[in-house]
């Protein structure tokens, strides 16, 4: 007897899949240090055009002389246009929910998720179809010794010849695109999922473990490949569980490391979720406890740098793993804080050395002294009351109290350009630019984790609510109103049942700073709401983030450094 195949196992047809066909036009070819200049995408459902999407970007850095040659898109023309903090927003909503497509996607997606890691979304982890390999796969190298898109375009005779301008390269993409669907269909591809398997590299471990994505629901949450052991081999989040774990069993999961973890998975286990928020900090969680042997990153999140004064008579400035109050940070990396603390000792006057120093020190002065750079409290040539005027603007800088410090790195910075000491302009530009940044990040992660608790809703798009309950930088609890609920008894429950939370020290109240990070950029989002705050949620009128508008004047390679009022 045969079984008819339900709806869910036969899959999304194709006719009925909505299709965002993207290009991207940059300054070069690194998504982590070049810059996208235009994008250009149309959304296609059913073989017509349902939406477009186009704009320039402003790089906000030069556009390299070959790269003008190739787009046509001149310095000129992206003057004025939206930066990429505006136009990232904006594209994530235009193709949300849609599979993408982009000819050699790897480029393309690329840049989309280091624009995303740059400027705090969450990349969404789309479907994703690269008209390359389709094209590699549908036609022989006879029919096609080249799939280059202006080739792919001709062999097909479409109506739009591409140009390498992103909208117009995205139209001749969804020609071509269609034209590869009618050869697949041919074939007996008719679903989303039908499509992902017939493309090239799908291993065999990865067809015969379909099954463990089966019984999945397709709600927000997080997934765990487990090992034959019981081992936690894999942990991640997705919006609907079954339709991102249905993934790593098909073509679009092409990376060599997770295609070695699904062939020794046995089972996926799954945590459901109220919201992504939620999800977000149970990976994190999750990630830390486990630490998967295929999760590059989050494995140690106490792991960040300090930025500390010692305990002495003359404190200096020290990179320290565990901080105490007053302490800047989080860093990533030990480097990085040491150039930071570099810095700072170029606005600030601590001392750069390390050794001890009693109140009535004899020793001989070193060449930082002889320089300028040191008045050698360790030759009794600087008491303490002398040096703690440096300590306390290094304390009123972090506490966002006084911003002098930058101010005279920004007056260095004038007094390099107008000498055309440009390259050294550049790099001392890189570095305050470094410094606000991690000023303005550390001051922000400090006032919400100093809150004991605040609650905000986000709008969940379908007439209900997200509710997030934080306490000093945790979330203590998450939950939703569908609509037609009432949001407040569903807010008191959450808030009587949230987990308590007791602050440690530091500027994190030992709070993880990467979790702290997630629930900050999900409040930052447009829309949220601040339901309840039992403590004022305030920035300090010294912080780092008037300094803002410096940075982005400065690395555009604008002629104005400071902030208004300074």
């Amino acid at each position: 007897m045969t079984t008819q195949l339900t709806f869910d196992e036969l899959g999304t047809p194709l006719r009925d899949t909505t299709f965002v066909v993207f290009d991207l036009e940059t300054t070069g070819g690194r998504p982590d240090e070049d810059a996208i200049t235009e994008i250009g995408a149309v959304k296609v459902r059913g073989g017509r055009v349902i939406g477009e999407f186009g704009t320039l970007v402003d790089p906000e850095r030069g556009i390299p002389p070959q790269v003008v040659a190739l787009t046509g898109i001149t310095q000129v023309m992206v003057t004025g246009a939206p930066p990429m903090r505006t136009v990232l927003p904006a594209f994530l909503e235009f193709a949300a929910g849609a599979v993408l497509v982009a000819h050699n996607s790897g480029f393309d997606v690329g840049f989309m998720k280091a624009a995303c890691t740059r400027l705090g979304y969450a990349w969404p982890k789309p479907t994703v179809v690269c008209t390359v390999r389709l094209a590699r796969r549908v036609l022989t190298r006879d029919e096609a010794p080249s799939v280059r898109l202006s080739a792919l375009a001709e062999l097909f005779h479409v109506p739009v010849a591409p140009n390498h301008r992103a909208l117009v390269d995205a139209q001749a993409t969804v020609e071509v695109l269609h034209r590869l669907l009618e050869r697949v269909g041919n074939l007996g591809v008719h679903s989303l999922e039908e499509l992902l398997a017939y493309l090239p590299e799908v291993t065999p471990e990865q067809r015969r473990k379909r099954t463990l994505a089966a019984d999945l629901p397709s709600t927000p949450g997080v997934y765990l490949f487990r090992g034959p052991s019981e081992e936690v081999l894999y942990v991640g989040t997705a919006s609907d569980l079954r339709r991102r774990v249905r993934q790593y069993f098909t073509a679009s999961e092409g990376r060599k490391r997770l295609r070695e973890m699904v062939a020794l998975a046995t089972r996926v286990d799954v945590v459901e979720c109220s919201h992504p928020l939620e999800a977000q900090v149970r990976e994190l969680r999750l990630i830390t406890a486990h630490k998967p042997a295929y999760n590059r990153r989050s494995k140690n999140q106490a792991g960040a740098w300090w930025l500390v004064l010692t305990d002495e008579l003359f404190p200096r400035l020290s990179v320290v793993r565990t901080p105490r109050d007053g302490a800047l940070g989080p860093f990533r990396t030990r480097r990085v804080a040491e150039a930071a603390q570099e810095t700072l000792q170029d606005a600030v006057p601590l001392r750069a050395c390390s050794q001890r120093i009693p109140r009535n020190a004899t020793a001989s002065p070193c060449a930082l002294y002889e320089l300028g750079r040191c008045k050698a409290p360790c030759a009794g040539r600087q008491s303490p009351d002398d040096y703690a005027p440096a300590a306390a603007a290094f304390r009123a800088l972090v506490a966002g109290e006084d911003t002098t410090p930058l101010t005279t790195l920004a007056a260095h910075l004038d007094d390099l350009s107008a000498a055309h000491r440009f390259e050294d302009a550049a790099t001392h530009r890189d570095r305050v630019s470094s410094l606000v940044r991690a000023l303005d990040r550390a001051q922000r992660l400090a006032g919400l984790a100093a809150l004991p608790e605040l609650v905000a809703a986000r709008p969940d798009g379908a007439g209900g609510w997200h509710f997030a309950v934080v306490r000093y930088g945790r979330l203590a609890s998450a939950g939703t109103a569908p609509r037609g609920v009432r949001p407040m008894p569903v807010v008191d429950a959450l808030v009587a049942a949230a987990e308590t939370v007791v602050p440690g020290p530091g500027p994190l109240r030992g709070a993880p700073p990467e979790e702290t990070g997630v629930v900050l950029r999900w409040l930052d989002q447009p829309g949220t709401r601040l339901v309840h705050c039992d403590t004022p949620w305030t920035s300090p009128a010294g912080a780092a983030g008037a300094w803002r508008h410096w940075v982005a004047r400065a690395e555009a390679g604008r002629d104005q450094y400071r902030p208004a009022g300074h």
